[in-house]
């Protein structure tokens, strides 16, 4: 079925590896023959899609969002993530015509034209993300290609590279050092976090694909924040002095970004370490740990997740298609300090001897909910303290957070 779209919008289609073909109209980057493969996957949040097209965790999939109509509040320029959409390809159910947001500075479709980006309305959303919860996520190819069948499509699909194994950080890793000096601004706390007093703290961020709000984050928290290539030496991170080490989230399977692994065992502890998404999971397996691939992974800014060590459940924004094994963090010294709540999988975990952390979901909250964002400030007490996180960090943290612009509306 092709929805109701204007006749100037073109069919457009997106075929599966299992040879589902899905018919729909073409928007975006539209005005040419474009085929793109990708991993199909789908994020469950009612907002945010501009963050999430932007979050370079999405190079190499294809993005379908479960709300039923997405663009209605058009683009702005301060919801990027990243300079440019990162995805393979975008799926909505119902593209809005009309924008309204003060805040707006063009339209969703025009953006995805301007980068490239071709994307598909009138999908059955619903039936597309069942066949992908039942079955898993799936290689796919999204297509306006009226001279491709729908056979070759599927043959496409079939034929494009697994996510699992897949190296995709380098695509999206800076290739030199540089600096982050924006904080909040109109959306930071109502009063000023320095430094209490005390020396600035120098964070020196592997950035694997980092989303811009965490540095953003650590900016409004104090600290001299450095970005810098996901494959920097040992060598090279000591001789930059920090005092803080940050693993970014990125996109592909963690077990393949070896380089930065490598670098991890060496330094991970040494300086006090924190790690976002696949930081987490490169963290658990340079100690040593385990990772595997989610049947269809978590997605969307609504997920639940408890800490064990306050007994807290906060609300998380997540993204990510691969997890820590819990078993294989028992026996490296290490302890699960967060669960996921709809499934149990690891979401965060500790060194019980050394001052490393890490979580799965997003603290950055960008978009919401806000609920985990004191974790950055347990960041800044590791830092001061060189001590292992224990609840009492936790607790400090989660005190001294002040009220945001959010949180007052």
């Amino acid at each position: 079925m092709i929805c109701d779209m204007p006749s100037d919008h073109p069919p457009a289609r997106l075929a599966l590896e299992d040879g589902t073909v899905l018919t729909g109209r073409a928007f975006g980057a539209c005005a040419d023959p474009v085929t793109s493969t990708g991993e199909v996957v789908f994020n469950t949040a009612m907002c945010g899609y501009q963050e999430a097209l932007t979050d370079p965790s999405y190079a190499g999939q294809i993005l379908t969002m479960t709300a039923p109509m997405i663009g209605n509040y058009g683009v702005c320029s301060e919801d990027d993530e990243s300079p440019r959409p990162q995805v393979a390809g975008f799926v909505v159910r119902e593209l809005a015509r009309l924008h309204s947001n003060y805040r707006a500075a063009g339209d969703l479709s025009s953006w995805l034209s301007e980068a490239g980006v071709l994307a598909v309305a009138g999908i059955d959303t619903r039936a597309l993300v069942r066949r992908l919860r039942i079955e898993g996520a799936m290689r796919g190819v999204i297509s306006n290609d009226v001279s491709h069948r729908d056979a070759d499509l599927i043959d496409l699909a079939r034929s494009s590279p697994l996510m699992a194994g897949r190296n995709l950080v380098a695509a999206v890793s800076p290739d030199q050092v540089g600096r982050w000096t924006t904080g909040l601004g109109q959306w930071g706390t109502r009063t000023e976090v320095a430094n209490d007093g005390e020396r600035t703290l120098r964070v020196l961020a592997l950035d694997c694909g980092a989303k811009q709000n965490i540095y953003r984050h650590l900016v409004e928290l104090g600290c001299e924040v450095m970005s810098a290539p996901h494959n920097l030496s040992p060598q090279q991170i000591r001789e930059l002095e920090p005092d803080g080490l940050f693993i970014s989230n990125g996109p592909g399977d963690p077990a393949a970004v070896s380089e930065t692994i490598a670098t991890l065992r060496d330094v991970a502890g040494d300086i006090p370490t924190f790690g976002i998404c696949l930081g987490h999971q490169m963290l658990a397996l340079a100690l040593g740990g385990r990772t595997y691939k989610l049947k269809f992974g978590h997605r969307g800014a609504n997920q639940p997740v408890r800490s064990l060590l306050t007994g807290r459940v906060e609300i998380t924004s997540q993204n990510h298609g691969f997890c820590v094994d819990r078993e294989s963090l028992a026996s490296i010294d290490c302890e699960v300090t967060h669960i996921h709540l709809n499934d149990g999988t690891v979401a965060g975990f500790r060194h019980r001897g050394r001052p490393i952390f890490a979580v799965q979901f997003h603290p950055e909250a960008s978009p919401g909910p806000h609920d985990a964002s004191g974790l950055f400030r347990c960041f800044v007490l590791l830092m001061r303290t060189g001590r292992p996180l224990d609840a009492q960090m936790m607790d400090q943290a989660a005190e001294a957070r002040p009220q945001t612009a959010i949180d007052r509306v």
